[in-house]
């Protein structure tokens, strides 16, 4: 016994200061070369503090709605649903999304909803939409504004990130950047 047990006691005792000391350094080291040294990317406007990388849920039907979450942007607890696509509690929710959609925005076809505006990321904090949805949005909020549906067609343009490194994911648009750049109108 005790020829095991001392391994294992030395082996913990390792794995302890490796793991809570010096691994936990690198990861701080690294993260004071990051932008705002790790403590998140923030924007502040009107004397309010945005968190870029976490969603922040748009629904009034004057901005660009955000994807919706299944934490409701809860950085503390992020997650998706876990219910599978074929479950049928997760498709009677999404077809609820779908008629509130095609209610704030008539004119629109149920085929022409992108289904990122209906269904929850995996994370349930994604900043982002597709182009296609936030373009699906303009005609609605030009109505609500007044402001004609070019110049926002022109805001989709401008705040498009194309995928990282033009090859990894797909092009997107930062709900909350355009959000605020509308509000500047």
């Amino acid at each position: 016994m005790k020829s095991h047990l001392l391994p294992a006691l030395r082996l913990t005792l390792v794995c302890l200061v490796f793991f809570c000391g010096f691994y936990t350094l690198i990861v701080w080291s690294v993260a004071q070369l990051a932008p705002n040294q790790g403590k998140g990317l923030v924007i502040t406007q009107n004397e309010r503090t945005y968190y870029v990388n976490v969603g922040q849920a748009f629904t009034a039907d004057e901005y660009f709605w955000s994807r919706p979450s299944a934490v409701d942007y809860d950085a503390a607890g992020a997650g998706g649903s876990n219910l599978g696509p074929s479950n049928p509690a997760h498709l009677a929710e999404v077809e609820q999304r779908i008629r509130y959609f095609l209610e704030h925005n008539p004119g629109l076809d149920r085929s022409q909803v992108p289904s990122d505006l209906v269904t929850a990321s995996g994370s349930g904090l994604d900043p982002h939409i597709s182009v296609e949805g936030a373009r699906v949005q303009v005609k609605r909020i030009a109505r609500l504004r007044k402001v004609p549906e070019e110049t926002l067609r022109q805001l989709v343009d401008q705040y498009t990130e194309a995928p990282l490194l033009g090859l990894f994911g797909t092009a997107r648009v930062h709900v909350l950047k355009i959000n605020l750049a509308l509000q500047n109108l």
